[in-house]
């Protein structure tokens, strides 16, 4: 969040303020939650926990909109599962029940989060699997929730070449089960070329280009440094996404009988809890 300061006479100056961190989230969910009934086994730290980049705005928002909805189903008191309904509504957006899925849609949707959750699972520095779900909602036609248990300040190399690997995974279940690529992935590109543009023009992290930051505000900017180096950082970005692509697909193809499993339960049952993803794995 940035707070802006304006001075008579003078420039204004700005001042970021990070995201609590989980002492932060508590005193913050506790302070809102005083005017609040809450079930006896409400767990604040936990829920502080799981709200890992929460702004104190969004934390108060989580708490108002799990009271609607512990009204809305006739529940005396706030409770847990109201919570997380409210952080699924404020993250992903609100059930839409009423939309109408096709048979064919409602496939690929499954194999599309099927393919993010399993890819992500056996990538060590991803998180863990929270929930996974082919209900609509918001824009999304599904979604796989993470948790989020720790505040992290400093992100790897590794953990930016992983991340667009899991966010490859849909597009690459796609590709492998159905021989079909869709609009759904829209989003996952974008995301992973970002990843990839910026590990190359911000944070230096390519062997051919340097330790340098090619960081500006707008694209043809790059021009600056020369046709050779704006041509690199295309060829750099494009190897990345290919290898990550090619990387999920690898996965998926390794574990083909659980990504099958995993989407064959959302088609039938339309949501797998952490518990549930686990016991695909067991065996």
């Amino acid at each position: 969040m940035i707070k802006r300061f304006f001075v008579h006479g003078r420039f204004d100056r700005q001042i970021t303020i990070p995201a609590p961190d989980l002492n932060g989230r508590l005193d913050i969910l506790k302070l809102h939650s005083k005017d609040k009934k809450l079930a006896p086994d409400v767990d604040l730290k936990a829920i502080a926990g799981d709200t890992a980049g929460f702004t104190g705005a969004e934390l108060s928002n989580v708490l108002n909109e799990a009271a609607i909805i512990a009204t809305k189903s006739r529940h005396e008191e706030i409770q847990n599962e109201d919570i997380e309904d409210a952080v699924r509504k404020i993250t992903v957006g609100l059930e839409k029940h009423n939309r109408i899925v096709s048979d064919k849609d409602k496939k690929l949707t499954a194999y599309h989060e099927a393919g993010h959750a399993v890819v992500s699972r056996f990538l060590p520095s991803q998180k863990d699997v929270k929930e996974i779900s082919i209900i609509p909602r918001g824009v999304a036609g599904g979604y796989t929730m993470y948790k989020t248990t720790e505040d992290k300040y400093y992100v790897s190399r590794t953990e930016l070449l992983e991340k667009m690997v899991a966010l490859m995974g849909g597009r690459a279940a796609e590709k492998l089960v159905l021989n079909e690529i869709s609009t759904g992935a829209s989003n996952d590109l974008e995301v992973a070329t970002g990843i990839a543009r910026d590990m190359l023009t911000v944070y230096g992290m390519s062997d051919s280009l340097g330790p340098i930051s090619l960081k500006v505000d707008q694209a043809y900017e790059l021009e600056l440094f020369g046709e050779e180096v704006v041509n690199e950082v295309g060829n750099q970005v494009r190897l990345l996404i290919d290898n990550a692509y090619v990387t999920a697909q690898k996965i998926l193809s390794e574990h083909r009988e659980e990504l099958d499993k995993v989407a064959e339960t959302l088609i039938t049952n339309e949501k797998i809890t952490a518990e549930e993803f686990e016991k695909f794995f067991e065996e």
